[in-house]
């Protein structure tokens, strides 16, 4: 059986417990995990200053796609970055045209959005972002919704 494989995407601003906590889970479970920076290979700043050095890059990692699972920690600005990047919308909108697992987490939710990816299911999201997810989105209050190839922790 093949090992599967998740990208976990590494942006300024990211929240830190979120991706630390991913990263460990998923290595612990086994899966063959890369930590991608949205900007390079340098060390990332998180929400809580803590500094984070990325596996690689996502221009080397989009390279060794398909990943079983794409992993969007939140954070407000890393969200935000994430939104704003143009190479994560494409990467995004493949995994999702491929039927593969996409996790957002807290308040990555609005980057799917950004991108226009997994328009109509159903998630949660860091309270805050309800009003603005629920434009394209069924909203739950539920800790954790998983919709088809979705998964939304709310944090």
């Amino acid at each position: 059986m093949a090992t599967k494989s998740a990208l976990v995407l590494l942006a300024e601003g990211a929240e830190e417990m979120e991706l630390v906590i991913s990263v460990d889970v998923l290595r612990r479970a086994g899966v063959s995990v890369t930590v991608a920076g949205l900007s390079g290979t340098d060390p990332v700043r998180c929400s809580r200053n803590v500094v984070v050095c990325p596996d690689t890059s996502l221009q080397d990692a989009v390279t060794k796609a398909p990943f079983d699972v794409i992993v969007l920690p939140g954070g407000l600005q890393g969200a935000k970055n994430l939104a704003a990047s143009s190479e994560v919308g494409l990467l995004l909108q493949q995994q999702e045209k491929e039927g593969r697992l996409v996790a957002a987490i807290c308040a990555a939710p609005t980057a799917l959005q950004a991108h226009n990816v997994g328009i109509g299911k159903s998630l949660t999201s860091y309270p805050s972002f309800r009003e603005q997810l629920q434009e394209k989105y069924t909203y739950k209050e539920d800790s954790v919704v998983v919709d088809g190839w979705y998964i939304f922790p709310s944090d």
